[in-house]
């Protein structure tokens, strides 16, 4: 087999190909030029597009040219999903948009080289595509009976399914045609939800040009449980860092399930073939020192944030349980830190700051004050990491860190955060 064929084979990023034998020998040809899309649904792209990152990396460290879409007119519509109709976003949400994921995407690949890639916008061909113009050239190409059998329209026939969402395959196909003729770019990736999509411009440019092009789909990653990957209690793993923060990134890959780290480490580093195994066996004796959980989480948040940011959240956390210095941490670390606490408000009152056992209850780390009585009373409560002895100790100004926040600590795990207004 082909040698990136090969190395994608191992690490688990093949799912689907129209002709792997075929790939593998066009890819032994010489540098092949291949896309993968990004639709703007948000304002930033999530674990699930890092696959796709990670999958285009590895192409272009093997020489190949890649071409990155950002879909300023498929995001207008969205792809079809198997339960609703998808939110139309106003247009100006998505222009902004487009510009974002532009910027995201462009920081993982190298624009410069043979190799260098390139960055397209699918609004800039349909905009001036007309109605007619796209049922004769493209829609005349699709048999209704072959997109009826699609399985994401099939779960969406009973419940309803609008023109716009049924036709979205072909405005993903027209991309890859669009490409194949102006770009040269013969091979498509996508995620294995997308399959249908990407064979579907592959059968576009043989009906159409009678050319050859490829497919090829990654395996949707999931956790231990079958559940989808990248989501937390608190929603999607997004690669903005305003809207997961490199300390929430890293403790979500330091929370991998030994049962699956493997798999995230083969997929979301480039760690070779050995170093991998002698994590998974170092998973397998001595599963409490988490080796392969930290490689991953500190490989995957320096190439997302960099390494100044990982190392910030790992302060964090070493700060949080009391093995580090709380004031240390910058302002954004700490405000960061206080939003995955989900830090709760409280206010002195008579001139005075709130007691602590208030400051306990109010952050969530005991359920009643008499609770917190008793934390102290046993000498399991903690102010910013040290021991509170007093069940009438009040919060002074100098306990406050920027922003106003207290960390107030049951024990040795339960922590929480609270934000003191100062009259």
């Amino acid at each position: 087999m082909n040698a990136l064929l090969t190395e994608l084979s191992w690490r688990g990023f093949i799912q689907n190909s129209t002709d792997l034998a075929a790939l593998g020998a066009h890819l032994d040809s010489g540098s092949v030029r291949f896309y993968v899309g990004f639709d703007p649904t948000a304002p930033s792209i999530h674990m699930g597009n890092l696959v796709q990152i990670m999958l285009v990396r590895r192409f272009q460290a093997y020489g190949h040219r890649p071409v990155l879409l950002v879909g300023g007119s498929t995001g207008l519509i969205g792809d079809p999903k198997q339960a609703g109709e998808r939110v139309m976003n106003p247009r100006d949400t998505v222009a902004q948009w487009v510009e974002r994921i532009r910027d995201q995407v462009s920081r993982f690949v190298d624009f410069d080289g043979s190799a260098a890639a390139t960055l397209v916008n699918n609004y800039d061909w349909t905009v001036g595509l007309s109605t007619l113009d796209f049922l004769r050239d493209i829609g005349k190409h699709f048999p209704v009976n072959r997109m009826l059998e699609r399985e994401v329209v099939k779960a969406r026939l009973e419940s309803g399914i609008s023109y716009a969402e049924f036709s979205y395959v072909l405005l993903q196909s027209l991309d890859f045609l669009e490409l194949y003729r102006h770009h040269g770019v013969t091979l498509q990736t996508g995620g294995g939800d997308q399959w249908g999509n990407l064979a579907a411009g592959v059968e576009l440019i043989r009906r159409a040009d009678g050319g050859k092009a490829h497919a090829l789909a990654t395996p949707l990653l999931t956790k231990a449980d079958g559940t989808k990957f990248g989501k937390t209690e608190s929603g999607t793993v997004w690669l903005d860092p305003a809207m997961t923060s490199p300390y929430a990134f890293h403790q979500f890959f330091l929370n991998a399930e030994d049962a699956k780290v493997i798999d995230y480490l083969k997929v979301f580093t480039v760690r070779s073939a050995e170093e991998i195994s002698d994590l998974e066996q170092q998973v397998k004796e001595n599963p409490h020192l988490r080796a392969a959980q930290r490689a991953l989480a500190d490989d995957i948040t320096d190439l997302v944030h960099g390494v100044a940011q990982r190392r910030s959240a790992e302060a964090a956390a070493q700060a949080l349980f009391g093995r580090g210095e709380l004031r240390e941490l910058d302002a954004a670390t700490l405000a960061a830190l206080m939003r995955e606490l989900h830090a709760g408000e409280i206010a002195g009152e008579a001139g005075q700051l709130p007691l602590v056992t208030d400051a306990m209850v109010a952050a969530g780390v005991v359920k009643s004050k008499g609770e917190a009585k008793r934390a102290i009373e046993e000498g399991g409560a903690y102010l910013n990491n040290v021991k509170v002895d007093s069940m009438d100790a009040r919060i002074a100004v100098a306990d406050l860190l920027p922003g106003g926040y207290v960390v107030v600590r049951r024990g040795k795990k339960t922590v929480g955060g609270v934000q003191v207004s100062v009259s």
